[in-house]
């Protein structure tokens, strides 16, 4: 490990936060870390400062305004595969509270000079299933074929129905894979209803209610957390408009279009773009029913340039990429549509979140 990258965190530690810790002392301390060991440990302050910037870093979250009141539940100690399931079990159950959802981080054992000590494969912690019946027919998720394969693969079988959760898979140090299923009071999920048409609960559509990305690693002056599972609340059109659309997943718009009687004739009677805000609605009102936390895009669009003012107030700049800032559903309507946004390279900030090269191609796909 360069010495410079950890020293240049800690510069920024310590001119952001007024940390009152001896900087010349810490200096030291981990420049003789990383001389004795390849690498250093994170003090707790410097360990949530980091994973508080690394998510007001994120160039592709809209959701940024309330960065600095991310939980982190520091697990630095765990590396062990049963361990971190369960972890990532209890992780589920605390932020949840009672539908009153809080953004948090689980942060478990750090990169070794050697590789990481443990991964977990999931893009997120709860995801549905995906299968391929003989007769060609998609049941489930068509995003998650291949990790759904390997969990059969590891011993895991599901009910075969269109929202199975999956187990958590989860590598260890010496590269085994290990299958976890987590259990049925972490898996918090919304039963979707639309606030006036009484037949789409017959759809017999759902979502998990906690968004919690678990293929990313937190990158923080030059230490790895190659398993740091952190979650936000949803976006209405994350669900809408695409978990439940998209033509490789749940691809739902032509049922709903039959639901609503919508003319599918032609692409002039905007058959799409009708069923999609059905759906929508039905999302939010299915989640505010339910009382679990969810945004909607307009607002989430408010708060985002809200954000981006109070980080000029702050003499920084906001990286954003526009593709992921503007939502899906009714762009043009939005704020953050009409402008354009800081440079969004996140290979040049730290501290930052970064897919996991290895553990994202694997669950999209088959073993690497």
């Amino acid at each position: 490990m360069d010495p410079a990258r950890a020293l240049a965190f800690l510069e920024r530690f310590h001119r952001e936060t007024g940390s009152p810790v001896d900087r010349d002392a810490r200096r030291r301390e981990i420049v003789e870390q990383i001389r004795d060991t390849g690498t250093y440990i994170h003090t707790s302050a410097e360990l949530v400062w980091g994973a508080r910037v690394a998510w007001r870093n994120s160039a592709r979250c809209i959701g940024r305004l309330y960065w600095n009141s991310l939980v982190v539940r520091d697990r630095r100690h765990v590396s062990r595969p049963d361990e971190v399931a369960a972890q990532c079990a209890g992780h589920l159950r605390e932020t949840w509270r009672g539908g009153r959802i809080r953004p948090t981080i689980t942060v478990f054992a750090p990169d070794a000079p050697t590789g990481p000590r443990v991964r977990i494969w999931n893009e997120q912690l709860i995801r549905y299933a995906g299968y391929r019946r003989a007769d060609g027919a998609l049941v489930g998720d068509g995003r998650n074929l291949g990790v759904t394969e390997l969990a059969h693969e590891l011993g895991w079988r599901g009910a075969g129905t269109d929202f199975d959760p999956l187990p958590l898979i989860i590598e260890g140090a010496d590269g085994r894979l290990h299958s976890y299923t987590l259990p049925p009071d972490a898996v918090r999920e919304i039963a979707l209803t639309h606030p006036e048409h009484p037949g789409f609960a017959a759809l017999g559509l759902r979502w998990h209610a906690i968004p919690a990305i678990s293929n990313m690693r937190l990158e923080i002056g030059g230490v790895s957390y190659s398993a740091a599972p952190f979650n936000g609340w949803y976006m209405g059109t994350e669900i809408g408009a695409r978990n439940l659309v998209d033509a490789d997943r749940y691809d739902m718009l032509p049922a709903i279009a039959a639901l609503f009687d919508l003319d599918t004739s032609s692409e002039r009677t905007l058959w799409r773009d009708r069923a999609s805000i059905e759906l929508n609605r039905a999302v939010l009102h299915s989640f505010d029913a339910a009382g679990a936390t969810i945004t909607d895009h307009h607002t989430e669009s408010d708060r985002f340039l809200r954000h981006v003012e109070r980080e000029a107030e702050a003499g920084r700049t906001c990286p954003a990429d526009w593709s992921w800032i503007v939502p899906p559903v009714s762009g043009g309507l939005t704020p953050v549509y009409h402008r354009y946004y800081d440079d969004h390279d996140e290979s040049t900030r730290s501290p930052a979140y970064l897919l996991d090269e290895a553990a994202g191609h694997r669950s999209a796909g088959r073993r690497a």
